[in-house]
């Protein structure tokens, strides 16, 4: 751990900045859309805009690198990042709202697509495992400090925009600094999905259901405290405990599941998080009860992910968990873009804030139920046959599953499976 942080600290110093002001951008226009006036539907288009450019810009981030190289895609996006940031108090109109969210949602995953190429050229086989954790860990606590910093300054105001507009600019700093400008970049192309629902229909289904929980958490939990009357100071509590329980019950979880059938832990984990979503929905009116239940769903969804791709793997030729990162990506984002307007929709029903925490339940409920027939369709894989759980967070591009991919594979046992088997 300690060759990592020396050589790549400039690197996660500036993620950990990048992520500060993505998760106050993220946090604030929920709060910022209720101080407007913006029903709840009209900001669940807002937030859904994100995963729009987010999908978008993991598929075309590699291209644009490849033409014109990883400095000037790194400087030119945040630039742009910091640039629609200050606009968005400037203009508070849900049409230049959505589309700011797509831009942002473009370039943060292009800048996330360059930093873990970096990322990748930095590590060696021996340390790529605890590369990939310590960067998803300070792109988590990045997120989490940057709901303390929703309390410096009033959210009707500038202030609160302009200080993740300068974090972005000066993260850019450290990392073009320090790190090589031209890392050896290679994507592989993706597996098709009708071939990767073959060989797990699971994790398929799986990632496409945590999509949708996923993008609740990131991109409506803000909007769900404003519509229950939360206090700004509450709000921010309130989703950084999503992140906070991602943080501490990812590892137990990864352990829990390399020591058993994971389909079992699925179902498992998969209704722990439906049953904190019940309390959420039940007793949200009781404030510690609601943050109980978001570290629950937090500390649920974020295992989950990592769950379904270390399960998919276990189907998977070595040669093919690489290829297979392109289309668990895109298949979740697919999720990701309708979790927000579906949750939204709920809401401004006569479900009110409930429906939020309902929508949650109803995915979770759905992951139970298809893993548990799945675990009928065909036998586990034996636990020493497995390959290794890496923890892995929803906002990976397909560089950072790469790379999981590859570690798992190195990790994975020396006699490859007879995958046309188990399909």
């Amino acid at each position: 751990m300690f060759q990592v942080l020396t050589s790549a600290w400039a690197l996660l110093l500036g993620m950990c900045l990048l992520m500060v002001g993505n998760g106050m951008q993220g946090t604030l226009l929920g709060i910022r859309g209720g101080i407007e006036g913006f029903d709840t539907f009209a900001m669940s288009i807002v937030m859904s805009a994100y995963f729009v450019g987010f999908l978008g810009g993991s598929r075309l981030a590699p291209g644009m690198i490849r033409r014109v190289g990883h400095v000037r895609v790194f400087a030119a996006l945040a630039s742009l990042i910091s640039a629609v940031m200050i606009l968005y108090p400037t203009f508070p109109n849900i049409v230049i709202w959505s589309i700011g969210r797509v831009l942002i949602g473009f370039c943060f995953s292009a800048v996330y697509v360059t930093a873990e190429s970096w990322l990748n050229n930095a590590a060696t086989n021996d340390n790529r495992g605890q590369a990939l954790s310590l960067y998803m860990i300070v792109q988590t606590a990045g997120i989490v400090i940057a709901q303390g910093l929703l309390l410096v300054a009033d959210p009707g105001g500038f202030v609160l925009f302009v200080i993740p507009s300068v974090l972005v600019s000066v993260a850019v700093t450290p990392i073009l600094l320090s790190i090589s400008p031209t890392p050896a970049f290679d994507s592989t192309k993706p597996m098709s999905l009708r071939a990767l629902a073959g060989f797990s229909p699971l994790g398929c289904v799986g990632m496409f259901l945590l999509g949708g929980v996923f993008s609740a958490q990131f991109g409506m939990a803000s909007v769900y405290g404003a519509e229950a009357g939360l206090s700004v100071p509450q709000i921010s509590t309130f989703v950084a405990t999503f992140f906070v329980g991602a943080i501490i019950l990812q590892y137990p979880i990864g352990w829990i599941s390399d020591r058993m059938d994971r389909r079992g832990l699925i179902v498992i984990v998969s209704a722990i998080g439906a049953g904190g979503s019940i309390l959420g929905m039940v007793m949200g009116h009781v404030f510690p009860l609601l943050l109980a239940s978001a570290f629950v769903v937090g500390g649920m969804s974020n295992p989950l992910y990592s769950l379904l791709i270390a399960h998919t793997n276990d189907f998977l030729d070595r040669d093919d968990m690489a290829a297979a990162s392109g289309g668990l990506i895109f298949i979740n984002g697919l999720g990701a873009i309708a979790g927000p307007v579906i949750t939204g929709w709920m809401m401004g029903t006569t479900l009110g804030p409930g429906g939020f925490y309902l929508f949650t339940a109803i995915l979770f409920v759905a992951l139970v139920v298809y893993a548990a027939y799945r675990s009928t369709r065909r036998d586990a894989v034996p636990v020493e046959e497995t390959g290794s759980y890496v923890p892995i967070y929803a906002s990976a591009t397909p560089v950072a599953l790469e790379i999981a991919q590859e570690y798992a594979s190195e990790h994975a046992p020396d006699d490859d499976k007879n995958v046309s088997e188990a399909s």
